[in-house]
């Protein structure tokens, strides 16, 4: 008893050491900037700094997406899988914060120094179950994070087309590829402060301006809510949602960056309720006024009045886009750097340069893949289900597996399962259903409706779901 006391003793110690370390750096740029502006912008490891980040990283463009996906659902399915996946979601980022914790007090107590080191899933995989966890984390977290990436690509050309047509949709996907490649300037997570503060305030507006929009705008004529039509409607809408609510796949990187990362633990479900404010009544609304108008529609934008609030709402999601891709493509960075072996190099622009290959394929396979929307669904099915949902709750079970481990576990029990027979069976429940429905069944749906738009659009597809261009005998004028 009195050795696990020494032992949390000493890592609280070692966690306080580190945020000693932190306010130090943010001491200096205080006394370096002018007021401490910088550091009021640049230098971010709170607690709400963490829950803006969470927040701000959850919804992002698959705000615009929901709609389509209640379209597939149906009304009363959309919102309990929303409520479903949304605290199915905050379970595993709980169990990866514990298992965050547990692997960087063992570290400690060997004294490992992460002064230079950003600690990573696939890291916190390998030091705890050993190099096959790590492999499978490191393949699983960072295609995900590559499709995240490009998902936000895809986003941005879809989102400017609305603006501006005069260039097609892969025009402007060059564009933006080239204007988000400049996320490799900023270091880390720590940098984000700003970014994420803004980040939720605009997709807070554009969450309103759907809900508001639509409501002013009333039912199209002759609307109708089929939804579900089909078995493969319904599982590729399902598996959008499960994407919606995993994107706490750089929670690791998060907690990293925070100055007392063991207060992590309940910050995702806190983001998830408010998250939950801006997707439910934005999705609900858009799909009351134009109900099956949305299945040919993934973008909501494209339904929605043309106005100065729409165009607002547009550029506020471009710029929320950029900030996505780089919370996004940020851990592929660390990793990258660490295969290279610049990640402890000091220098900005020496590191940013040794990022830049990395932008080349999430630019390339934006440009081969531009379906917006059922790239979520595919991506959510075949990736998130695993990186997100499965491997946390296997490797806590794994790392929990002996009683001594239970015994020693550094975090205790959360309050509402103070059981670890509760524990297990939660995670066996979470296991089963996201191989089943999410892996399973989302993924023969997803799969099956990526192929046919595939088949549709084709390959490298100039401009996804754009409205076709008036003929030639329609433009002429009348012969006489």
């Amino acid at each position: 008893m009195l050795s696990q006391k020494q032992a949390e003793e000493a890592m609280v110690s070692s966690f306080d050491d580190i945020e000693q370390e932190e306010r130090e750096v943010e001491n200096k740029a205080d006394h370096d900037s002018m007021f401490g502006l910088k550091s009021f912008l640049w230098h971010g490891g709170s607690i709400y700094d963490a829950w803006f980040s969470c927040a701000s990283n959850q919804v992002a463009q698959v705000l615009l997406t929901l709609p389509y996906s209640f379209s597939q659902l149906g009304m009363l399915s959309g919102i309990i899988l929303q409520i479903f996946y949304g605290i199915l979601g905050s379970w595993t980022a709980y169990l990866i914060s514990v298992l965050y914790v547990e692997y960087r007090s063992r570290k400690e107590k060997e004294n490992f120094s992460f002064k230079n080191h950003v600690i990573q899933w696939f890291e916190v995989l390998d030091g705890l179950l050993g190099p096959f966890w790590k492999a499978l984390g490191l393949a699983f977290n960072c295609t995900f994070l590559l499709f995240g990436s490009v998902i936000q690509l895809i986003a941005c050309a879809s989102n400017i087309y609305y603006i501006n047509d005069k260039l097609d949709k892969r025009t402007w996907t060059y564009i933006f590829g080239a204007c988000c490649a400049t996320t490799v300037f900023i270091p880390s997570f720590h940098n984000y402060r700003i970014w994420s503060f803004l980040g939720l305030g605009m997709t807070t507006y554009t969450a309103w301006y759907m809900t508001i929009a639509s409501l002013v705008h009333g039912q199209v004529e002759g609307v109708t809510h089929s939804g579900p039509t089909s078995l493969v409607f319904y599982f590729t809408g399902a598996t959008n949602i499960l994407y919606t609510f995993g994107g706490h796949a750089v929670t690791v990187e998060i907690m990293h960056a925070m100055w007392k990362p063991q207060k992590f633990k309940y910050i995702y479900l806190l983001a998830t309720l408010y998250v939950f404010t801006l997707t439910i009544p934005s999705a609900a609304a858009v799909y009351w006024a134009f109900g099956d108008k949305l299945l040919t529609h993934s973008n909501a934008f494209s339904l929605l009045p043309d106005s100065g609030w729409r165009d607002a709402a547009v550029i506020l999601m471009l710029i929320h886009q950029f900030i996505t891709f780089g919370f996004a493509s940020t851990p592929l960075y660390f990793v990258w750097e660490k295969v290279v072996g610049m990640h402890d190099t000091k220098s900005l622009c020496l590191r940013a340069l040794t990022r830049l290959p990395v932008v080349i394929p999430i630019w390339f396979l934006a440009i081969i893949f531009p379906f917006f929307g059922p790239i979520n669904s595919a991506v959510g099915s075949l990736l998130v289900s695993f990186t997100v949902y499965i491997i946390p709750a296997l490797a806590h079970m794994l790392t929990y597996r002996s009683a001594s481990a239970r015994k020693n576990a550094e975090e205790k029990l959360p309050f509402f399962l103070p059981s670890w027979t509760a524990v297990y069976v939660v995670n066996t429940f979470v296991v089963v259903w996201v191989l089943v429905v999410g892996f399973g069944l989302g993924g023969w749906a997803s799969m099956t409706n990526f192929i046919k738009q595939v088949d549709t659009f084709g390959l490298f597809a100039k401009c996804y779901q754009c409205p076709p261009p008036p003929s030639a005998a329609a433009a002429a004028p009348p012969h006489h």
